[in-house]
């Protein structure tokens, strides 16, 4: 691999390192074709906030990678801690590709919704190579962390990379804009599950779909205009997902006849996320939102500019 380092012999030791793993949500997602490979082209406006997962992880004395999970309330979604969690996967990596001798053990406080279109296991995976860079000293740069990432999965890399992001081809071509103008958020995952590859599919069979205004969305985060990023929001996905799941639709419904500015679908969902500019409204909603049934987390927060100034 290009950047390889060679074989990594450090002594053992029983240092702990802690990262945050934020988790993400599309202010905008337009879906332009697909690939032959079955991947699809994407173009993505990617913003990092404040709900994020906590990873821990020291040396092991053996090459093994052992991973403990602790779900937050209410997550009932299994989450495996083998070779099929992007956790290990992402270990596993970096152990392969730069010959290191010791394995970790990850201690996870899992936050973040568990398939929600949140990118909670790409976050994961993206803290799990920044933490061994750091706690093996490999010296690696983010553009070469990135290279290793985008093998596990698309959102990796702007996971590594946070904030507001314009992201193209398949999810890993990045460029950083302006940071997104602060307002409060709602952010609410229902008990439903959806299968992204499913989604895709069902969109793939729609003969006309209509597109975001991502240029429009870019420049009112330029201009630093809430309400008008607020109506520019979009997300193709959502002529598929609410058509199957009418509860994304009703949260939106709720969210705005609650005073919100704006709200959307995440991802290829479930989660849907609203836009406060009024703090009472954002409040006000949060504590009926917990009344309704049917939903298994929310959270009130906003957006994260940098993810490297906040601290674990």
């Amino acid at each position: 691999m290009s950047g390889s380092i060679g074989i990594v012999r450090k002594g053992l030791y029983m240092k702990q390192i802690t990262r945050r793993a934020y988790a993400k949500i599309n202010l905008g997602l337009d879906v332009l074709g697909r690939r032959t490979n079955g991947y699809h082209d994407v173009r993505m406006i990617m913003q990092t906030v404040g709900i994020y997962d906590e990873l821990s992880m020291k040396q092991r004395a053996d090459g093994e990678i052992r991973i403990e999970v602790l779900l937050s309330d209410g997550q009932t979604e299994e989450l495996a801690c083998d070779e099929h969690n992007l956790i290990y996967k992402a270990a596993a990596l970096v152990m392969r590709e730069y010959h290191l001798e010791h394995g970790v053990d990850v201690s996870l406080k899992k936050t973040i919704p568990i398939a929600a279109g949140m990118a909670g296991g790409s976050t994961d995976a993206a803290a799990t190579i920044l933490l061994m860079n750091s706690l093996y000293g490999l010296g690696l740069s983010k553009e070469q962390m990135c290279r290793l990432g985008v093998t596990i999965g698309a959102d990796v890399p702007y996971c590594m990379i946070g904030g507001t992001v314009l992201a193209e081809g398949i999810g890993e071509i990045l460029t950083p804009l302006l940071p997104a103008p602060q307002c409060g958020l709602l952010v609410v995952k229902p008990t439903v599950s959806v299968s992204t590859a499913h989604v895709y599919t069902a969109l793939d069979s729609k003969e006309k779909i209509s597109h975001p205004d991502l240029n429009g969305l870019i420049t009112c985060i330029r201009e630093q205009d809430v309400a008008g990023m607020a109506g520019k929001l979009g997300n193709v996905l959502e002529t598929v997902t609410v058509s199957e799941y009418p509860v994304i639709a009703q949260l939106k419904e709720e969210m705005l006849s609650m005073g919100a500015v704006g709200a959307l679908m995440s991802g290829s969902g479930p989660t849907v996320f609203g836009i406060f500019q009024n703090n009472g409204q954002l409040r006000a909603a949060f504590e009926k939102m917990q009344t309704l049934e049917g939903i298994s987390q929310i959270f009130m927060t906003n957006f994260v500019a940098d993810i490297e100034a906040e601290k674990a």
